[in-house]
């Protein structure tokens, strides 16, 4: 097996993990949800921790994606056209995932976590 098919079997392998980290996350975050609704009452927090999980799958799965077209594009062909597009699908995939993290956080990755209230 030459180099070549090798290093697009990997990226295609990457991607591959990337697509099943989202789906599985999905699935279980909606059997999770879908058990809490039908157990308790707080549907405000279930909904909550339903998108934060939502969000932690597809964060993980969006590196997971960004790593496979790394690997793909920079051990391949490395053409100044391919690493501009690749350039782009980051730049919107790091766009994804800050929106992401601002959305579960609830502030921007730079400020410091509020401290909690004692009683």
């Amino acid at each position: 097996m030459e180099f070549v098919s090798i290093v697009e079997a990997a990226g295609k392998a990457v991607d591959l993990v990337g697509v099943g980290v989202i789906v599985l996350g999905a699935l279980l975050a909606s059997g999770v949800f879908g058990h809490e609704l039908l157990h308790r009452r707080a549907t405000h927090d279930a909904y909550r921790r339903y998108r934060q999980t939502m969000g932690r799958a597809i964060l993980l799965g969006l590196e997971f994606l960004v790593a496979g077209d790394i690997i793909r594009t920079v051990a391949i062909s490395p053409t100044f056209q391919s690493v501009g597009v690749l350039a782009a699908i980051v730049l919107v995939r790091t766009f994804l995932s800050f929106s992401i993290e601002v959305e579960l956080e609830g502030r921007r990755p730079w400020r410091p976590k509020q401290e909690s209230p004692r009683s």
